[in-house]
């Protein structure tokens, strides 16, 4: 039996439940014929060893790629580069299956999703959330294979449907905000942090597949995934957001959507440095801080008649930043009263 195995690491965000080690469990066992009668979609039959997969000679596993799209595809490229045999890539998409094997040439074309479970140990899901159940119903692992999925809300349990007697699951999501640009993908990869929970036994396997990668892999207790998922999507997709709402309150200042980047951008450096240096709370700064309700009020009356689609996200993050000085205890009662009544007269 092949064996990888993790040694015990603690992720940036402190303890990642005890140490990540043995991760044997990705093996050459298994039936050498697929029920399916799979073969790759450029009419060839694979060239398959005698336990039904080509294994790694590298000591590592062999490893597919579900989803050619930016994520399986700067996965693909990743996992390569890093020496770790990629030998099977599925896509529907023809244009994308070509793409795939142009920058990952040891990978064979596949069709369906199940099909490359005849080629690999490692499969790795990487496809919308929405399509990984349907997914999962059309695949039945072989003993001693791994499936993961790169979901950052699901867990690993929604695999549990393609399990089989010796077989595990679990999830790798790259907290990485991929798009078409694949190199720049995978440098974003270096140093990312890289999410992983599932079985037991292979967490040092995920572990070692995010090192080799560049990631740092920090393990998920069960049940966190969507309180997880819904952070990023602040940090990710929230940010932009904000990020939207500046350049449209920095136009009415004569500014376009570059000059506003360049003028708050650097504002937004130094605030996160603060944050990291000496902690979220004690770098809030700004009128709530100094229980300046007079300068909320003339914001909201401004932003009521020149960017009322900002109204909304600035009075969030408003009632959220007073959360944070009440906490601090920076404001006197009165001083938290006059701007809790500010904030409150817009509805």
């Amino acid at each position: 039996m092949k064996s990888w195995r993790g040694d015990a690491r603690r992720g940036p965000v402190g303890e990642m439940g005890g140490p990540i080690a043995s991760g044997a469990g990705v093996q050459s066992g298994g039936s050498a014929e697929n029920a399916g009668g799979h073969r790759p979609d450029d009419g060839t039959q694979a060239d398959l060893g005698a336990h039904g997969r080509r294994g790694g000679s590298s000591g590592t596993p062999t490893v597919g790629i579900v989803g050619a799209g930016p994520v399986g595809t700067a996965l693909g490229v990743a996992i390569a580069r890093a020496g770790w045999p990629v030998t099977a890539v599925s896509s529907r998409d023809v244009g994308r299956r070509e793409a795939f094997v142009g920058l990952v040439p040891g990978a064979r074309p596949f069709v369906e999703p199940e099909a490359i479970l005849d080629e690999v140990e490692l499969a790795i899901l990487a496809v919308p959330d929405d399509a990984i159940p349907a997914v999962v119903e059309s695949m039945r692992l072989y003993s001693g294979q791994t499936l993961v999925h790169t979901s950052g809300l699901l867990g690993s349990e929604v695999l549990q449907p393609a399990l089989a007697a010796g077989s595990h699951i679990g999830a790798f999501h790259p907290l990485v905000s991929f798009t078409a640009e694949v190199e720049r993908s995978v440098e974003d990869l270096r140093g990312a942090t890289i999410a992983i929970e599932g079985d037991d036994r292979i967490m040092g396997l995920l572990a070692d597949l995010a090192e080799a990668i560049g990631g740092v892999a920090v393990r998920l207790p069960q049940g966190t995934k969507p309180a997880y998922h819904a952070a990023a999507v602040l940090a990710s997709g929230g940010l932009v957001a904000l990020l939207d709402a500046i350049v449209t309150l920095g136009a009415v200042a004569g500014l376009d959507e570059r000059g506003s980047l360049a003028v708050y951008g650097r504002l937004i450096e130094q605030t996160l440095a603060n944050a990291r240096a000496v902690g979220v709370g004690a770098a809030l700064t700004g009128p709530i801080t100094r229980g300046d309700a007079g300068t909320l009020q003339t914001h909201l009356q401004v932003l009521e008649r020149l960017a009322p689609g900002v109204v909304e996200l600035y009075l969030a993050g408003a009632r959220r930043e007073l959360r944070i000085a009440e906490e601090r205890r920076a404001l006197s009662p009165e001083q938290f009263e006059r701007v809790r009544a500010a904030l409150a007269k817009v509805v």
